[in-house]
């Protein structure tokens, strides 16, 4: 049996599990919380405890867990667990972010760009990534842009009147549908490349008080108001993403992978979520 064994088992790697347990996978998901547990369970993933030791005969190994300051959590707590194993997986894959590439001012980045973070989480990637292919040269790294998906799109916020359109000239994001991410990594468990980087987002880049006006008219809404940029009372997380804007290449997806978006466009992604959500 083939056996995943997923490291910070979220949002991404839950989108990806049913597709694996359809094809008679086992799914071995850590969780820090023990309550956590159980919802893990429900969705058909073998809870591990993070810390707890690991299973010996998984084939493929995802990590999620993203890492900080210390460095990557998952090669701190398990690296010398894996050291002698991690070169007879199959597959293994780690997710990472569009963020490595910095601010290019709304230009092309593609995965030959040079890596040129702009802020701290960024660069906690580039060294993420750096370590997972000095610890394991066959990684298989996915730079995935903004992720949307079932319980993280704008129309709740839209609903509620709290949503804004802020507005800072020249600002563009890319973007990706959870689905979309599965799909990605459900073709290169199909087809492995070991050592390959991937960019996992859509076809449109765009700005993303456009995402937010175009959920309002399809609830029929008028659209939120507009605030400067310079205004706005943001988070100091949410006023990093705004520090880049880029827009990201995936040819290598659709050449290397054979993979065709089902959502290579905000505005179906959107049509998509409120078809779902409602």
């Amino acid at each position: 049996m083939k056996t995943l064994l997923s490291f910070g088992h979220g949002y991404s790697a839950r989108a990806l599990t049913p597709a694996l347990l359809d094809r008679g996978w086992r799914v071995v998901g850590t969780t820090r919380s023990a309550d956590k547990a159980d919802a893990l369970r429900a969705g058909g993933v073998e809870p591990l405890i993070w810390g707890d030791p690991l299973p010996g005969d998984a084939t493929h190994v995802l990590v999620s867990a993203g890492p900080s300051e210390d460095g990557d959590p998952v090669l701190a707590t398990y690296g010398d667990a894996l050291r002698d194993r991690i070169g007879g997986m199959a597959w293994v894959g780690y997710l990472s972010t569009t963020g490595v590439y910095g601010d290019h001012g709304g230009g092309w980045v593609d995965e030959d760009t040079p890596l040129t973070p702009s802020t701290r989480r960024g660069r906690w990637r580039v060294e993420a990534e750096a370590a997972w292919r000095a610890f394991c040269p066959a990684v298989h790294v996915f730079r995935l842009a903004g992720i949307y998906g079932p319980g993280r799109g704008p129309f709740s916020k839209v609903r509620a009147g709290t949503a804004r359109r802020i507005v800072k000239p020249g600002q563009v994001f890319s973007r990706i549908h959870v689905d979309d991410i599965a799909a990605v990594l459900l073709a290169s468990l199909d087809r492995p490349d070991p050592g390959a980087v991937y960019n996992v987002c859509d076809d449109d880049p765009a700005p993303p008080q456009d995402v937010i006006a175009h959920a309002a008219a399809l609830l029929g809404l008028p659209p939120p108001p507009e605030v400067a940029f310079e205004e706005a009372d943001l988070t100091p997380m949410a006023r990093s993403f705004y520090a880049e804007s880029k827009r990201v290449r995936n040819d290598r997806i659709k050449r290397d992978l054979g993979v065709r978006l089902r959502h290579p466009d905000y505005r179906r992604g959107l049509a998509d979520l409120l078809s779902r959500d409602g």
